[in-house]
């Protein structure tokens, strides 16, 4: 992926965005009702740029661990321009981190291995959160079996890596190597997980990915106090985990549309007007999805003019980054 397709996929998502509000404005006057959410919507953003620091934190630790050392602020842009991509079905967008990361000599495999792990952990800790208050035994049946076979099928692939390698050398031998070489990548990626498999590693990466998480379920909770949503606290933090993994089982682009109809199903069931629900739905958006996006695409400029800047001395000659010579 380059930043031209991130942006042609990102002005894209936008206009299908924009053209979904605007037909449910015709409906709930939500622009009308804006003003209303705006106020809160600073400390909201607040809140979810401290979660990108505790995830940050996460995925640095994890590449310690594997011996690779990275510059803390351009490894945390790095680390931002995945999200440039977070509107890509269950957010694979997010592996052009690899083009940064190779900057620092961490293999494209590796970085593959880094994001599979949080996002296993990321589902965990989401699930948990979800499971405060789902309203019913069948859905909350179908969530936990959901992640539960999204992770298991990680894992036996991680500790059975010839179950992707072998299916990857046929379809490099009958023509489709770009499918092969995919499959390969991603089979070394999985096996690499094995790694971080111990006791410390896991319980570090699914605190903080909880404590993440949890900031963004208490945002949200934080916004329907300001509606004047009144519900109970278990029900207001397990809203929007559960209408999250809603929008990731629907491998739709970072769940566009499926999120918020299911933040609107979910708030119905407390007797929440529609056209509240469906501000809350928007505000919320606004304040992780849209600004995540916004983020990522700033950490992305700020890295390709880095880079052009340190592969060229001024004289023609191109040179390695700074952080590889030093090294």
């Amino acid at each position: 992926m380059n930043p031209r397709t991130a942006v042609v996929a990102a002005l894209a998502c936008t206009a299908v965005y924009v053209a979904a509000l605007v037909w449910a404005d015709t409906r709930n006057q939500i622009f009308a009702q804006l003003p209303s959410v705006a106020v809160w919507l600073p400390g909201m953003a607040m809140v979810s740029l401290a979660t990108y620091v505790l995830r940050y934190a996460r995925w640095y630790g994890l590449l310690r661990r594997a011996g690779h050392r990275v510059p803390v602020l351009a490894g945390f842009a790095g680390y931002l321009a995945g999200f440039a991509f977070t509107a890509t079905p269950g957010k694979v967008g997010e592996l052009v981190r690899a083009r940064y990361y190779a900057r620092w000599g961490v293999p494209a495999a590796r970085t593959l291995s880094a994001f599979v792990y949080e996002r296993a952990f990321d589902l965990l800790a989401v699930a948990l959160l979800a499971a405060l208050a789902i309203p019913s035994g069948r859905l909350f049946g179908i969530v936990l079996a959901f992640v539960a076979g999204l992770i298991g099928a990680v894992a036996a692939v991680a500790a059975r890596p010839r179950w992707l390698q072998r299916p990857a050398a046929r379809l490099r031998a009958a023509g489709w190597r770009r499918i092969g070489r995919a499959g390969r990548t991603l089979a070394r990626g999985l096996s690499g997980c094995r790694l971080w498999l111990t006791p410390r590693d896991m319980a570090f990466s699914f605190a903080l990915g909880l404590a993440a998480w949890g900031g963004v379920a208490a945002s949200f909770a934080w916004l329907l106090q300001g509606l004047d949503v009144a519900l109970p606290l278990r029900a207001a933090l397990a809203t929007y985990p559960t209408a999250m993994l809603a929008g990731a089982a629907s491998m739709l682009p970072a769940g566009i549309g499926t999120t918020e109809a299911t933040i609107v199903a979910l708030l119905a069931l407390h007797a929440v007007p529609l056209g509240t629900a469906a501000l809350a739905a928007v505000g919320i958006r606004f304040a992780t999805m849209w600004l995540a996006v916004a983020c990522g695409f700033a950490a992305m400029g700020w890295l390709e003019r880095r880079g052009a800047t340190q592969a060229d001395d001024g004289t023609g000659r191109k040179t390695a980054p700074e952080s590889l010579r030093s090294s």
